[in-house]
């Protein structure tokens, strides 16, 4: 039996197990299947590679766990909105300072280098798991009271709408895909090199003025992105 169609069986099987669930041995799979070990590990690994699988020594070969769903719908004007992620969402926040922009960030904030700045890093969680890491700067005298426990619960937007009156509107996101080095690695439980998303989001209020810059990494094996598009006679 050739190994593509041993990978089709193996995407048969997983397809019948829950997320998370550890499969057979190898020894009883490749019984089951009718193939050499060797064959079988080379499949297993593929499919591992290609996320469908995750091996951890010492304990067996699991289906992989659930991806993290987040849908952009189409909204007015050809733009598109973001409703919540799937899942129970925490974070935990490593770092909190207040810091001088600097000629970088200064440009993308379009504020002067000498503007401070509230920088916040914080760990996103999901169903337990680590999910993300968001590196978030927002200009001190937008915030001028916000503290380290506001970024560890509840909506970021919703606490500058209420609080502080400050809308978000509008936003210019990119996306592109990245790898983790090893600071990410450890904050994300993946190891070095992981495959990752990396998010770049400038927001706006309705006057233009920029409100927030982020800098995110996602899990590449546990997130996703849906889009919904619409056709009409200029689409290609």
């Amino acid at each position: 039996m050739r190994r593509t169609e041993v990978k089709e069986r193996l995407r048969k099987l997983i397809e019948r197990r829950q997320p998370g669930e550890v499969l057979p041995s190898e020894r009883a799979l490749s019984m089951e299947i009718g193939v050499s070990r060797p064959t079988l590990r080379a499949a297993i690994d593929e499919l591992a590679r290609d996320g469908l699988l995750v091996r951890e020594h010492g304990r067996g070969t699991f289906t992989a766990p659930r991806k993290i769903s987040q849908d952009l719908l189409p909204a007015t004007g050809g733009d598109q909105f973001a409703p919540p992620a799937e899942g129970e969402w925490t974070s935990r926040v490593v770092d909190f300072a207040t810091t001088p922009a600097g000629a970088r960030l200064g440009k993308r904030l379009e504020v002067s280098p000498g503007r401070p700045l509230v920088a916040v890093t914080r760990v996103r969680v999901v169903d337990e798991a680590p999910m993300a890491i968001e590196r978030i700067l927002v200009p001190r005298d937008l915030v001028p009271d916000i503290t380290r426990a506001d970024f560890e619960s509840g909506s970021f937007y919703e606490l500058l709408r209420t609080r502080y009156e400050v809308v978000p509107a509008t936003a210019v996101q990119i996306t592109e895909p990245t790898v983790t080095d090893a600071d990410e690695s450890g904050l994300l439980g993946v190891p070095q090199h992981s495959p990752a998303l990396l998010f770049e989001r400038t927001t706006r209020d309705p006057s233009g003025r920029v409100i927030e810059y982020t800098r995110s990494i996602y899990r590449g094996d546990r997130y996703r992105i849906t889009s919904h598009l619409k056709f009409d006679h200029t689409s290609g």
